[in-house]
């Protein structure tokens, strides 16, 4: 076979080069990086190595077949290794989403003889919401939700009373939660869901892959390329071997039974790549901006009045902060925050468009409107966040005036 060049980062599980992603010199400041994180500059030069290079179908014998089908196994080698998986383990989906969904209805189907219950906690991810209510609609499964404390967690004794009947298929408990930050505690969540029944746990990392390590309780996990620096449109499926998944979708006929069609062969290696870099620069990377967020959390309570920070304060993400704004809608501070060039998030962004309240904060009993959620990234300067805490108590009292308090 002709050799492939090699960029920057090489073949296999080796550390990547080069700097985190610069912020822009625009005086607009990106602060909603759990919706989309810039493209780390290692997935750049990926990206366009494997545009020239992996262009064609991996399942061909041919020569651009065979370029293609190197790439493509050494991203899902590179990838495995950051997720601590076998590379045989791992799929390339179309986003997070999709991986997300076919993880739990794969699941549910494999494990319909062990019982009809999908088991979830009460803050998942819209998508897990949305896959447990089609497998009701359309294989009749029926679906149980556990409850969380005011932080975010999950409630273990709630958890247990939920897998006692021994009836649950599957139990979907994200790493972290993708609103407020709040890690969950899955060593203690496997734990009882191998005492009742050895109930397979389906991860959604989507908000943490990237940040920090993916923790190894998990039967099937989810990940979502663009939340870690590379492109769009990738998603990763990870089944453990031996877990009883089945494949929900038709059949097809290419060598994965887990991928739908034609792999993004170009956006699964400048994936992997971006993946590589940025847990190689996380410790650092990760400590630097919970220093900003660890500021953040201090000074808007003391500078705006009537907020509230929700999750809980000590088991989250290093990179997120969501707080509540009494007397204002979260929509006009997202317009407002623009406007001064500050680009946030409000609740949910996968469901900002329906104006309707997070299902998130109110399981945790908190504030549902008038909510921020800043999501830092590796380039947030200590300027950018002096700038936000500089802006925002105005910007607040004006909303708030404009609606006569």
């Amino acid at each position: 076979m002709s050799s492939i060049p090699r960029p920057a980062w090489g073949y296999g599980p080796r550390v990547i080069p080069g700097p985190s992603a610069a912020p822009s010199s625009s005086p607009w400041i990106d602060l909603d990086s759990a919706s989309a994180r810039p493209l780390h500059p290692a997935a750049r030069e990926a990206l366009l190595l494997a545009h020239e290079h992996g262009y064609a179908d991996p399942r061909r014998l041919h020569h651009a077949g065979r370029r293609a089908r190197q790439l493509l196994d050494n991203a899902r080698e590179v990838v495995a290794s950051c997720l601590g998986a076998r590379p045989d383990e791992v799929t390339f989906t179309g986003s997070g989403t999709e991986a997300v969904h076919r993880g739990l209805l794969g699941l549910a189907r494999g494990r319909r003889r062990a019982g009809g219950v999908v088991a979830h906690t009460a803050v998942e991810h819209s998508a897990v919401l949305h896959a447990a209510d089609f497998s009701a609609a359309e294989h009749g499964t029926t679906t149980r939700v556990v409850d969380v404390d005011p932080g975010g967690r999950v409630d273990l004794d709630a958890l247990a009373a939920a897998l006692e009947p021994r009836d649950v298929a599957l139990l979907a408990v994200q790493g972290a939660n993708h609103e407020v930050g709040t890690r969950q505690p899955l060593a203690d969540v496997a734990r009882l869901a191998a005492a009742y029944g050895d109930v397979p746990l389906l991860v959604d990392a989507c908000a943490s892959v990237g940040w920090e390590p993916l923790p190894a309780e998990w039967s099937v996990a989810a990940a979502s390329a663009h939340k870690w620096g590379g492109p769009p449109g990738v998603g990763v499926l990870a089944v453990r071997k031996g877990a009883r998944w089945r494949d929900p979708s038709p059949a097809d006929d290419r060598g994965d039974r887990r991928a739908l069609g034609f792999e993004d062969v170009p956006g699964a290696f400048a994936s992997a790549a971006a993946l590589q870099a940025v847990l190689a620069e996380s410790e650092e990377s990760g400590r630097r901006v919970a220093a900003l967020v660890d500021r953040l959390r201090t000074e808007v309570p003391r500078l705006v009045p009537d907020v509230d920070v929700v999750g809980d304060p000590v088991h989250r993400l290093p990179h997120l902060l969501t707080f509540s704004c009494l007397y204002v809608e979260g929509e006009a501070l997202v317009t407002a925050l623009d406007g001064a060039g500050f680009g946030i998030g409000s609740g949910s962004a996968c469901t900002a468009s329906t104006h309707e309240p997070s299902h998130v904060l109110a399981a945790m009993g908190a504030l549902t409107h008038g909510n921020v959620r800043l999501s830092l990234h590796p380039g947030t300067r200590e300027e950018d966040v002096d700038r936000f805490l500089a802006v925002l108590p105005g910007i607040v009292a004006r909303l708030r005036a404009d609606v006569g308090l």
